[in-house]
């Protein structure tokens, strides 16, 4: 009992930020979503010992492990569009290489170069 108390207190303080965020961009007009600042803000909080990771953490790890089911309805909504892949298959899978080989050979690249500088 006193561990679900906890967690929805710690999930209290995730909406929180997140809601906060919203409000942010919306005010703003930040081209960025809220769900995005929010987690700049959850970074930010943790970095500078406003929030502690005690604080989430118990919250955050139930969601992380439970994280597959926030994707099932994508992955259902995602058999509708089966006339796009047909279609543009070997775009969308160009697309989607390039998109993880370029970042993965950049980051390799400056870590090199950075063992180097340092050696």
């Amino acid at each position: 009992m006193t561990q679900t108390l906890k967690a929805l207190g710690q999930l209290a303080i995730l909406w929180a930020i997140y809601q906060g965020s919203t409000w942010l961009a919306k005010a703003t007009g930040l081209p960025i979503p809220g769900n995005v600042l929010g987690v700049l803000a959850l970074f930010g909080l943790l970095c500078l010992g406003v929030l502690k990771l005690s604080h989430v953490e118990l919250a955050a790890d139930f969601l992380l492990k439970h994280l597959v089911f926030f994707f099932m309805s994508i992955a259902v909504g995602l058999m509708e569009w089966g006339s796009v892949f047909y279609n543009y298959g070997a775009v969308l899978l160009a697309a989607i290489v390039v998109s993880a080989v370029v970042p993965l050979l950049l980051v390799g690249c400056v870590a090199q170069v950075m063992y180097r500088r340092r050696a």
